[in-house]
């Protein structure tokens, strides 16, 4: 079915848009109902008309079920269209949001999901005469296996740069002069931070443009603005997720925005609390139906991303939704301190726009009945760190009304992450310190 999919400029108002959305759900629903032993439970008794119905007479998708099913009938659980003769791909989530999912795909499913991410890649304008470079692990997570593949059918030469340590990859980038990464954002962060230790002088590289996923980093400005200082490159966002597919793009034409690939899914938000329905330009939970992977879709499926979609003028001939800002951070994320709710995305956010900070942690203890925030913060070499706690508890202060405890840490004691960063700890309760 996703073969046969029509790009985002044929359609001349969202009108077009929605209804082929819906044709490729009633679709789907065929497909899923009498094949998909997990759907079939699930949407047995619900009666829905794809093309009149309102998307909320079908219930959510949930990771707690999923992960459920899958403990309940190893080890694939039973979100699968076909037998399993018919996949040949199998990945798992990070494991950074609890136990890991395992994920099958067909060969049209994967195919669908290289289509996808082609268009992450056409929005950055990487053509087939570009390098790429994935210095990522190519282990069981999906990570950047679709974005590696998607390069290969564009026609780009791939240099992949799993299995090397980073001076290595960085060694590896000039010597094959790659002009296009594609990292998570922390690790263009350790990569920048590396050539600058070894004198590498990456800004003068043949990399124009860096392609980030995994993190919110990408569309937070500070740490956007420091990865392309560094890389004297332009950095472009993207969005997805092993259980959905790729489902957010920055194109060179709409900067500061993700736009939704709503030709291959269906986004809703919805207030987390609730689950009912926002308006346009309110911030929410992501709620995704993926139109073209039958072998192992989801429908209606609570991501746990909060995102401000705005549907508006059309950009470039799209009239694909904006996720303006990107993706804002986690429901389940959100730290309470003092009573004022903070995310981590926040707090990166702040810390990046100081130059004397190389890398952090955030560590959350609960003193008596109420949490307390602590940064460890990693200056960068040669930085004069004489008050720089202070100045920091300050600026944090400013911005978030909230006052952390700043520690330093030795330079290159903090952990670097190749895939997505784990950087808040959450500490035992313990008394006041005094």
């Amino acid at each position: 079915m996703s073969a046969n999919a029509i790009p985002a400029e044929a359609f001349p108002d969202r009108t077009a848009l929605e209804r082929y959305q819906r044709q490729r759900l009633g679709a789907l629903l065929g497909e899923i109902r009498v094949r998909n032993p997990f759907y079939a439970r699930k949407l047995g008794s619900v009666s829905f008309d794809p093309l009149a119905d309102p998307l909320e007479a079908l219930p959510f998708t949930t990771r707690d079920e999923l992960q459920a099913d899958q403990f309940e009938r190893p080890p694939y659980g039973t979100n699968l269209t076909y037998s399993l003769d018919r996949y040949v791909r199998v990945h798992q989530t990070s494991g950074t949001q609890g136990r890991p999912l395992r994920w099958l795909d067909t060969d049209e499913s994967w195919a669908w999901w290289r289509r996808c991410w082609m268009h992450v890649l056409c929005g950055a304008r990487v053509t087939a005469l570009d390098r790429v470079l994935f210095p990522f692990s190519f282990g069981p997570f999906i990570g950047f296996w679709a974005a590696f593949d998607a390069a290969v059918e564009l026609g780009c030469l791939v240099l992949p740069a799993g299995g090397m340590s980073t001076l290595s990859r960085l060694r590896h980038l000039l010597d094959l002069s790659a002009t296009v990464v594609v990292c998570t954002p922390t690790y263009a962060l350790h990569m920048a931070e590396a050539a600058a230790e070894h004198g590498i002088p990456l800004a003068s590289s043949a990399v124009r443009a860096v392609i980030v996923a995994g993190e919110p980093g990408g569309s937070v400005p500070a740490v956007r603005r420091r990865i392309e200082d560094a890389w004297g490159a332009e950095v472009f966002d993207h969005a997805g997720m092993t259980e959905a597919g790729a489902w957010g793009f920055e194109s060179a034409e709409a900067r500061g925005a993700l736009r939704v690939l709503e030709t291959e899914f269906i986004a809703e938000v919805i207030d987390p609390k609730s689950g009912a329905t926002v308006p346009d330009g309110t911030a929410g939970e992501l709620v995704l139906t993926n139109l073209g992977r039958l072998g192992s879709p989801v429908i209606r499926y609570r991501t746990g991303d909060l995102v401000r979609l705005t549907r508006g003028e059309p950009v470039a001939g799209r009239w694909l939704a904006r996720a303006e800002g990107g993706v804002c951070g986690r429901v389940d994320d959100a730290l309470v301190i003092r009573g004022v709710n903070v995310f981590p995305s926040a707090i990166e956010g702040i810390l990046r726009e100081l130059d004397e900070v190389a890398e952090f942690q955030i560590q959350v203890r609960q003193v008596h009945a109420l949490a307390e925030l602590e940064l460890r913060i990693e200056p960068r070499a040669g930085v004069d760190t004489s008050g720089l706690a202070e100045r920091i508890a300050r600026h944090v202060r400013d911005r978030l009304n909230v006052r952390p405890k700043v520690t330093l840490a030795v330079p290159g004691s903090l952990p670097r992450f190749e895939l997505k960063s784990q950087r808040v700890v959450l500490g035992e309760s313990r008394t006041a310190e005094r």
